[in-house]
C-alpha cells in the first residue's frame, strides 16, 4: 500500500509540475517564438496500392503538400485489415524504412486499416517499436516517449524517433476536404477557442488538472475555456477541444477552425472502425484536422492521452499536428494519431 501511494504521489507532483511549466511557458509567448514546423520534405508518405482510396487521396497529398516525389513509398495490403499480426507488421516497416532517407522525420500512412498491430497502435509500433509487455496487461503503465514534452525539431535526428499519423481514406471526398483544411491553416492566425470539457464521466476526467485556466492567450488570439459539462453545443470557433466521454454529442452543431485538434477520452477512440465507443473517425468528419484514440483498453491513465498543457504549449509554439499530439502523450503504445499532420495555424512566418 505505501508503494502504491508514493506512486500515486509521484505522479501528482509530476503532472502538477507539467502543467505549471507549460502554463508559465504560454504566460509569456510572443509572436516571435513560434517556431518553424516540420516541411514537406521531411515528411514521407506511405500509400496503399491495393486500396483505390489511398492511391487517390495519397496523390491529392503529395501534389497539395508538394512532397517530393522520392518521399513517396507504395506498398499493397490487401483486404483492408483492422489488425495485423507482428509479423506482418515487421514486413511492412522493413519495407517503409528501406525506402526513406535520413532527412525523413515522419511518416503519414494514407489508409483508414490496419490501424492496430495486436494491442498496439499501427502509430505507435511504427514509431517506437512494437510493444509486447503492453499486450500482457493492457492497463499497466506503458513504456515512455523519449519525445514526450520534448524541444527537438528534428525527431528522428534526435531521437530516432519517425512520427507517424494515420490519413483515413473512407471517403475520398472527406479526405479532401480533411488535407484542404490542413492547408488551410497555415495562411493566417484567426481568433478562436480551446475548449476543454470536465464531464459528468468522471473516470474520464484524468486530465482535467492539466486543463488550463480560463483566459486569453493574446500573441495567439486564442480564448482559453475550462468547463463543467457533458456536451459543447454551437461553438463556432473551435481551434482545440479536449474531453472525456465515451460518446460526444452535439458533434454536428460544431464549427472548427483549420487546424483544429480534438480527441476525447475513452477507451477504443482508436479502434477506428468499431461501434462499441465513439470512434476518433467522429471528429475529423465533424471539421477538425487531427485527432487521437486509443486502439486496445488503456485505462484512464492520463499519460496514454494527449496531455492537455503539453498539447496546448507546444502547437501555439509553432510545433505542426504530428508534432505538438505526439510530444503530448507519455505512453503512446496504444495510441493512434490521426488526420492531416503538417497543419500548423501557428508556425514561425519566415
Amino acid at each position: 500500500m505505501t508503494s502504491h501511494l508514493a506512486v500515486r504521489l509521484r505522479d501528482r507532483v509530476l503532472s502538477l509540475l507539467i502543467a505549471l511549466c507549460a502554463m508559465c511557458a504560454l504566460s509569456v509567448l510572443t509572436s516571435a517564438e513560434a517556431a518553424a514546423a516540420l516541411r514537406p520534405e521531411q515528411l514521407a508518405i506511405v500509400i496503399n496500392d491495393a486500396e483505390p482510396n489511398s492511391v487517390a487521396v495519397g496523390e491529392y497529398y503529395r501534389k497539395r503538400r508538394s512532397i517530393p516525389k522520392a518521399n513517396v513509398v507504395h506498398v499493397s495490403i490487401p483486404g483492408k485489415p483492422q489488425r495485423i499480426s507482428l509479423e506482418r507488421f515487421r514486413l511492412l516497416k522493413e519495407e517503409i524504412d528501406g525506402k526513406l532517407g535520413p532527412q525523413v522525420q515522419a511518416v503519414l500512412m494514407v489508409w483508414t486499416a490496419p490501424y492496430a498491430v495486436d494491442c498496439n497502435s499501427i502509430t505507435g509500433a511504427y514509431s517506437l517499436g512494437f510493444d509486447a509487455s503492453q499486450c500482457s496487461k493492457t492497463c499497466a503503465a506503458g513504456t515512455p516517449s523519449p519525445y514526450f514534452n520534448v524541444k527537438s525539431k528534428a525527431p528522428f535526428t534526435d531521437h530516432e524517433v519517425r512520427l507517424s499519423m494515420l490519413l483515413p481514406t473512407e471517403s475520398v471526398e472527406q479526405a479532401k476536404a480533411l488535407i484542404d483544411r490542413g492547408v488551410a491553416a497555415g495562411f493566417r492566425t484567426l481568433p478562436a477557442t480551446a475548449y476543454y470539457l470536465a464531464t459528468s464521466e468522471k473516470a474520464r476526467n484524468s486530465r482535467a488538472g492539466f486543463f488550463p485556466p480560463q483566459g486569453k492567450v493574446a500573441a495567439r488570439r486564442l480564448t482559453l475555456k475550462p468547463m463543467q459539462a457533458d456536451v459543447l453545443e454551437g461553438a463556432r470557433d473551435i481551434m482545440i477541444y479536449q474531453t472525456g466521454m465515451a460518446q460526444v454529442a452535439k458533434l454536428e452543431t460544431l464549427k472548427f477552425m483549420p487546424g483544429a485538434l480534438a480527441d476525447h477520452l475513452t477507451s477504443l477512440g482508436g479502434d477506428l472502425l468499431g461501434t462499441s465507443q465513439m470512434s476518433s473517425l467522429r471528429w475529423l468528419e465533424a471539421g477538425a484536422t487531427a485527432s487521437y484514440g486509443t486502439v486496445s483498453e488503456p485505462c484512464n491513465h492520463w499519460q496514454k492521452f494527449p496531455n492537455p498543457a503539453v498539447l496546448l504549449r507546444h502547437y501555439l509554439s509553432g510545433d505542426s499536428a504530428i508534432e505538438a499530439y505526439w510530444k503530448s502523450v507519455a505512453w503512446p503504445a496504444q495510441g493512434l494519431f490521426i488526420g492531416e499532420p503538417l497543419a500548423a495555424p501557428y508556425r514561425g512566418r519566415r
